[in-house]
């Protein structure tokens, strides 16, 4: 804008912002001395026991019965009508709040006890079932949403409604990353065997905080991130020169108008230049030892497939990036969930017990957090027609269980309880926020302080609930 064309509100705007503009150009030195994702000033605020988080999300929410959470009194108990004193009139989803009746349906697969900690493991988790001492069960989450979209969200921003950051958005945020040269919040997407549910990229978006702190999405194959390859015919040297040059005409634009988007921008494209380095050098998996791809199973050499997002999720974390989610579709098990269920398991079981393996046998457990979980449970009685070889489960919010590794969570432990039906919590509940609370505090962050100011509110990921589950950290 030209100095004789400002108005009112630029002259005042540009008046009241002198420290706004200083602490902004602070920023861009920093971004010079390549501090592209600095942690906020006074963070972590005690000692942590984590530096880095890995999130394997289960998208369509694998069912608990099925898994995890063993039942042997349900054997007894096929196709009886579930009691109404169970059911207690909770709400129920559109698919089934119209059957006459509600079968109940125990798992046709077998169980057994594992490890020194003797917990209970599905036949379909075989590779999971061996890593029992390292991980700590939650077995009674409970959220606040019933269908896909809206718990999806609530697990990711700690809110049904979209517009809020997402855990991942947060703790970069927070803690920034230690490697200058790639995004502080990666997020890699598998498409699985069975029914899938819409994935919006709203679930790994920064809501209102900067958007230089949204999850950057990699893709399978050889050019993992769109359009960051230089065009056919154009240099690198060619790209430093246009992206010097575009960084002073953003910096002109910021002087004018002081939006931190600008900001953003201008730190966005020195992060994609140095992207064009990093990144081929990450995707690259010729140089991993076939041990590697022996652990992750047979598709670990399939590039996209959750096996192979698992071996990049331990190369990021490696390379010292905050946050890392892997997405797995297609767990929404409505009909045909014995023969569904065992393709999502063989795609899935052996990479997550592999990732954990693999990070211990580095020395990298102890600094990360690995956590398994999908959006929510499923129901005990089948959706449908129940056989005896054939069942499908509806959505169940009251109760579902993840696991977690590393990071000071004490391996082989197991929290909560379930009633015989695995349909309401008898001990111990853990609700979403307290789930985010108590990650958060593994990295040595107090939940009710990391927090942004927007639109006159101070707001956080935990909303304004939330505790530390302390049972479960060592």
């Amino acid at each position: 804008m030209h100095p004789l064309l400002q108005t009112r509100r630029h002259f005042f705007q540009k008046s009241a912002t002198g420290i706004g503009i200083a602490a902004l150009s602070s920023l861009l030195e920093a971004e010079d001395q390549k501090e592209v994702h600095p942690r906020l000033p006074g963070l972590p605020h005690f000692a942590a026991k984590a530096k880095n988080v890995i999130l394997l999300f289960q998208h369509g929410a694998p069912s608990q019965l099925d898994l995890f959470d063993w039942k042997p009194g349900l054997q007894s108990r096929r196709g009886e009508n579930l009691p109404d004193t169970i059911r207690r009139g909770q709400r129920l989803t559109g698919m089934s709040a119209f059957q006459e009746t509600f079968p109940t349906a125990p798992t046709v697969f077998k169980f057994a006890q594992h490890g020194q900690s003797r917990a209970w493991f599905s036949e379909l988790v075989p590779y999971m079932a061996k890593q029992a001492d390292e991980l700590c069960f939650i077995k009674s989450l409970n959220t606040e949403a019933i269908n896909h979209d809206p718990a999806v969200t609530f697990c990711q921003t700690g809110f049904q409604l979209a517009g809020r950051p997402s855990f991942g958005a947060w703790v970069a945020y927070g803690l920034g990353s230690e490697n200058q040269n790639l995004p502080a919040y990666v997020v890699m997407v598998s498409q699985g065997s069975g029914n899938t549910q819409a994935l919006a990229d709203r679930a790994f978006g920064s809501g209102f905080l900067p958007t230089k702190y949204s999850g950057v999405k990699f893709r399978g194959g050889a050019d993992p991130v769109l359009f960051l390859s230089d065009p056919e015919g154009y240099s690198r040297d060619a790209r430093r020169r246009y992206l010097d040059d575009l960084a002073k005409l953003n910096q002109i634009q910021l002087e004018n108008y002081q939006d931190p988007e600008i900001a953003t921008r201008i730190s966005q494209y020195e992060m994609a230049f140095r992207m064009q380095s990093s990144v081929p050098e990450l995707s690259d998996l010729s140089k991993e030892p076939e041990s590697t791809f022996e652990l992750y199973g047979p598709d670990a050499r399939k590039p996209g497939s959750y096996a192979s997002n698992c071996i990049l999720a331990r190369r990021l974390v490696e390379r010292g990036v905050r946050f890392v989610q892997l997405f797995h579709r297609g767990w929404d098990q409505h009909s045909n969930l014995p023969k569904e269920i065992q393709g999502q398991c063989k795609q899935t079981d052996q990479p997550s017990a592999a990732l954990v393996e693999d990070l211990k046998q580095r020395g990298l457990l102890k600094d990360t957090v690995v956590i398994w979980m999908g959006e929510f449970g499923r129901t005990v009685y089948s959706q449908g027609t129940l056989t005896e070889t054939n069942y499908g489960r509806d959505h169940h919010p009251r109760c579902f269980t993840a696991w977690v590794a590393g990071g000071g969570f004490k391996g082989g432990t197991s929290y909560g309880e379930t009633d015989d039906f695995s349909y309401n919590i008898t001990e111990n509940p853990v609700d979403v926020h307290d789930l985010h609370a108590t990650l958060l505090h593994s990295l040595g962050v107090d939940h009710s302080k990391l927090t942004f100011k927007f639109q006159g509110r101070h707001y956080r990921l935990t909303d304004v609930k939330g505790h530390v589950v302390k049972p479960l950290l060592t």
